[in-house]
C-alpha cells in the first residue's frame, strides 16, 4: 500500500516566490503537504505565515534547518545562498526542492549532487516551466514530426521593462542571465540531444536596471547534431514577439501564452521538386509554387500557479512512492554549465 500522507515542509524566504509560488501552492494542496515551519527575517511575513498555516517561524536560517519535524526543505532565499543552504538541509536529513537558479557555479551544483548520492536525500529544483503550456505543445508538435527536421528554435523572454529591485544587483545573484535565464536556457538544453552543446552568449547591462547586473543576454546554443537554438532574455524589446519560433523542413510553429500555431506540408503530397540547372530564369521571375499546406491552431491557458502544483504533485510521488524524479538534478546541472559558460564568455558584465 502506498504512502499517501502529507509531506511535512519548510519554506526558507517569504518573498515573491517563497510565498507567491510554493506557499501558495502547498495552500492548494493539503491533503500532500502540510508546512510546519518557516523562515524570514521580516516578522510581518512570519505572522502571515502563521495565520496561514498554523506554523512555526524562526528568523534565521540555521535555526529553520534544525527543526525536526521537516521532511522537504523549500530553499527561495537569495540566489547566492542556494548551494550553501541546500546542502546544509541534506545534511540534516531533509529532502530539497531549490528555487532557480540552482548553484552560482558549476562547482556549487556538482556539490550539491555529491550530496544529495552521499545523504540519500532527494534534491529538485523549480524547473516550473517544464510544465508550461506552451513549452509542452512546442515538444508535442516537434516530437510527432509533422516539421520535418528541425533547423532552428528561437526562444523569446522578455519585454521593455525598468527594474530595481535585489535583483538587479551582483552581490545577490542578481540579473537577467541568473533571474531568468534558468527557464530558458533549461527549456534550450531539453529541446536538443547534447548535454555539451558549444555557447555563444552575449550580456549586456543597460541604464534599465537600476543595479549592476546584466539586463540583456542572448544565447546559442549549437549541438554537435540537431538545431541551433537561440535564447532572447531582455528588458529591451518593446514589440511583442513568439515565445517559440520553430523553423522546420516541412513547416513552422509560432506561440505565445495563448495559442500555438503550425504549419507545414507534406512531402509526399507536394509537387516533385526537379532542378533545373540551366544558369538563366526563363521566365524572369524567382520560382513558386502553392504547396499542399496544413494549418493548426491550439488554444493555450498560461497557469503558473497550475504548474508549480504539477511539480508538486510528482514531488510527492517520489518522495512517498519512490517515483521517477521529474526534475533531476543531472539534468539541470547541463543547464548550469551553459549559464557558466555564457559568464566566462562575458568576463566584465
Amino acid at each position: 500500500m502506498t504512502d499517501q500522507t502529507p509531506i511535512n515542509v519548510g519554506i526558507a524566504g517569504l518573498g515573491r516566490t517563497g510565498w507567491n509560488n510554493h506557499a501558495n501552492a502547498f495552500a492548494h494542496l493539503p491533503d500532500q503537504f502540510r508546512v510546519v515551519a518557516v523562515c524570514d527575517p521580516d516578522p510581518q511575513r512570519q505572522t502571515e505565515a502563521i495565520e496561514r498555516f498554523d506554523c512555526l517561524a524562526y528568523a534565521t536560517y540555521d535555526e529553520l534547518v534544525t527543526d525536526e519535524a521537516i521532511e522537504l526543505m523549500v530553499v527561495a532565499t537569495p540566489n547566492n545562498l542556494h548551494a550553501e543552504q541546500s546542502i546544509a538541509a541534506m545534511r540534516a536529513g531533509r529532502h530539497v526542492i531549490v528555487e532557480k537558479p540552482m548553484a552560482s557555479d558549476l562547482a556549487g551544483a556538482d556539490a550539491m549532487i555529491a550530496v544529495a548520492e552521499e545523504t540519500g536525500r532527494i534534491l529538485t529544483v523549480h524547473q516550473n516551466l517544464r510544465y508550461a503550456a506552451d513549452f509542452v505543445k512546442v515538444r508535442e508538435v516537434i516530437a510527432s514530426g509533422v516539421l520535418g527536421r528541425i533547423i532552428e528554435i528561437r526562444i523569446h523572454n522578455g519585454g521593455f521593462d525598468r527594474r530595481w529591485d535585489w535583483q538587479t544587483l551582483k552581490r545577490y545573484g542578481g540579473g537577467m542571465l541568473n533571474n531568468s535565464g534558468p527557464h530558458f536556457i533549461d527549456m534550450g538544453m531539453l529541446l536538443i540531444d547534447d548535454p555539451e552543446p558549444e555557447v555563444f552568449c552575449h550580456m549586456e547591462t543597460t541604464p534599465l536596471y537600476a543595479g549592476d547586473a546584466d539586463s540583456h543576454v542572448k544565447v546559442i546554443l549549437k549541438p554537435k547534431r540537431g538545431p541551433l537554438v537561440e535564447i532572447n532574455i531582455t528588458t529591451a524589446c518593446a514589440f511583442p514577439q513568439p515565445n517559440f519560433l520553430v523553423l522546420g523542413t516541412q513547416g513552422s510553429l509560432a506561440c505565445d501564452h495563448n495559442e500555438a500555431h503550425w504549419r507545414y506540408f507534406e512531402p509526399d503530397n507536394a509537387p516533385p521538386l526537379v532542378l533545373d540547372d540551366a544558369p538563366i530564369a526563363r521566365d524572369r521571375t524567382y520560382n513558386r509554387e502553392q504547396l499542399p499546406w496544413k494549418e493548426e491552431r491550439a488554444p493555450l491557458v498560461y497557469d503558473g500557479a497550475g504548474h508549480v502544483q504539477t511539480l508538486y504533485r510528482s514531488l510527492h510521488a517520489a518522495i512517498r512512492q519512490g517515483a521517477e524524479l521529474d526534475i533531476r538534478p543531472d539534468s539541470v546541472r547541463a543547464q548550469i554549465a551553459v549559464l557558466e559558460k555564457c559568464r566566462e564568455l562575458n568576463p566584465g558584465v
